[in-house]
């Protein structure tokens, strides 16, 4: 039988409130995008909503990734855990 090896990060709780809460805006501001679709709004204004998203996604993306770096990509390197550096040059190839 193998064994799977399941990583987690623990947040902080004020961390996990502002990431839940930046993802609830960026919920609303797609369903708000699906309600102009709905409603027949010129391309050009979904398309400004759409760009208002992509970046709302990318900033929590970049947050996220800054956090990671600081905590995990560091305590793995300080303990030895070298494998993680590959992990996050992959990581990177991923946002390209």
């Amino acid at each position: 039988m193998s064994k799977e090896c399941f990583r987690t990060k623990k947040r902080e709780e004020e961390d996990k409130k502002n990431f839940i809460s930046r993802l609830n805006k960026i919920a609303g501001q797609v369903k708000g995008i699906a309600k102009m679709i709905e409603e027949d709004r010129y391309c050009d204004d979904v398309l400004i909503q759409l760009s208002a998203v992509d970046k709302a996604i990318k900033s929590l993306a970049n947050k996220i990734l800054d956090d990671h770096m600081h905590t995990c990509l560091v305590n793995d390197i300080q303990n030895g855990k070298l494998d993680s550096v590959d992990e996050i040059v992959e990581l990177f190839k991923k946002f390209q």
